[in-house]
C-alpha cells in the first residue's frame, strides 16, 4: 500500500521542560531520563518525566494539556508542595496504539496512548499494574469530499457496499450510483499501525481486505486532509478529526452507515456500529508525577480540550 509507516525511530530525547513530537517510541537504544523498567513493576518512587506515547488520535489531546500543564507548573513542588523543586518533563510521541502498547511493555514509556480496544494479550503482556484511563468516546466517520455529487443522490451507504469500495470491487463512482461520473474512487485510510485500521478491520472489512491501491495517512488528521483535498476520495475520518477539518466549513460530508448517522447520540447509545475508545494505558503503579498529570488530564481543563479537539468526552466535566 502507498505511504507505508516507516520502521519506528528512537523517540526518547533528553530534554528539559517541553514537550516533544517525536518519531517514533517502539525501540529506544538511549531512554529519556528518568525512565521506568518495562511493564510489571512495582515502582511508584517520584520520576520529574512522563512519556505518553502511542495513538495520533489521543496525541493532540495529551500533547496540548502537557504543554499547558508545564506552563502553569514549570516544577513538580509549584503541582503539590511535598514534591521537589524538579522541572515538570511531559513527553508525547505519536506512532500508532500498537506501537504505544508495546513501548510500555518494553520499558521505553510509561504510558501507552490508544484509539480502539485493547486486547487480551495486550493486557496478559502489560502484567499485575494494569490499568487503563478512558479519556473520549470517538467513531470512524465514512466520509467523502464535501463536493463528492454522492451526497446529492445517496444519505448513506450499507456496510457491504462500504466492504466493496474499500476492498476494491468496485472501482469508479458510477458503479456505486449510475448517476456518478465514472471517476476514479480514490481511498484513504490508516497506516497499518493505527488502531483505526483494525476497528475498521473488524467492524467493516471483516475477512476482506482493504484494497492495496489504498492511500494510507500516518495520522487521523492527516487521512481527513487527504479526503478533504480530493472530491473523489473515501476514507474513514474519526469523529474527532471530521469535526476538527469541519470547524470553519464544511468539507467532509459523513455517511450514514446501514442508516445510522455517526452522531453523539449514536456513538453514546452504541447504534452506530464503526466506534472506539480513546484511552491510555500503563503496566505500572502510578508515580506521584503521574497522578499528578492524569488529575489533570480528566480536570475540567482537559474537559475542554478534550471537546475542542472534536471528540466526546469519557468523563464528567468537573465543577470549576
Amino acid at each position: 500500500m502507498k505511504n507505508m509507516l516507516k520502521k519506528a525511530l528512537p523517540c526518547l530525547i533528553a530534554a528539559s521542560v517541553a514537550v516533544f513530537a517525536l518519531a517514533g517510541c517502539a525501540q529506544s537504544s538511549a531512554p529519556a531520563p528518568d525512565r521506568k523498567p518495562a511493564a510489571g513493576t512495582d515502582e511508584t518512587a517520584f520520576k520529574s518525566s512522563v512519556l505518553f506515547c502511542g495513538s495520533t488520535s489521543l496525541y493532540p489531546i495529551i500533547s496540548s494539556l502537557a504543554s499547558s500543564f508545564t506552563d502553569k507548573y514549570t516544577t513538580w513542588d509549584k503541582v503539590d508542595s511535598s514534591l521537589p523543586a524538579e522541572h515538570v518533563s511531559i513527553y508525547v510521541a505519536p506512532g500508532g496504539s500498537g506501537v504505544g502498547v508495546s513501548a510500555v511493555t518494553e520499558g521505553t514509556a510509561d504510558f501507552g496512548m490508544l484509539a480502539r480496544d485493547i486486547k487480551d494479550s495486550e493486557v496478559k503482556a502489560l502484567g499485575p499494574n494494569y490499568q487503563s484511563f478512558l479519556v473520549a468516546h470517538d467513531a470512524l466517520t465514512v466520509s467523502v469530499n464535501a463536493a463528492n455529487p454522492l451526497t446529492g443522490v445517496k444519505q448513506g451507504l450499507d456496510t457491504d457496499t462500504i466492504r466493496k469500495i474499500f476492498s476494491g470491487q468496485l472501482t469508479t463512482w458510477d458503479q456505486v450510483d449510475p448517476s456518478l461520473p465514472a471517476e476514479k474512487i480514490n481511498v484513504y485510510i490508516r497506516d497499518l499501525s493505527g488502531g483505526a485500521y483494525e476497528v475498521f478491520q473488524k467492524t467493516v472489512m471483516g475477512d476482506a481486505q482493504v484494497t492495496p491501491s489504498a492511500t494510507q495517512a500516518a495520522s487521523m488528521t492527516e487521512l481527513a486532509t487527504n479526503i478533504a483535498n480530493d472530491p473523489w476520495g473515501i476514507g474513514y475520518a474519526g469523529f474527532g478529526a471530521y469535526n476538527k477539518a469541519n470547524a470553519k466549513e464544511k468539507k467532509l460530508s459523513a455517511l450514514l452507515v446501514d442508516d445510522v448517522e455517526c452522531n453523539e447520540a449514536n456513538i453514546l447509545n452504541g447504534s452506530y456500529k464503526i466506534q472506539r475508545p480513546i484511552m491510555f494505558v500503563t503496566g505500572s503503579k502510578i508515580n506521584p508525577a503521574e497522578q499528578a498529570f492524569i488529575d489533570y488530564v480528566f480536570s475540567a481543563t482537559g474537559h475542554a480540550v478534550t471537546e475542542k479537539n472534536g471528540y466526546i468526552p469519557a468523563f464528567e466535566k468537573p465543577a470549576a
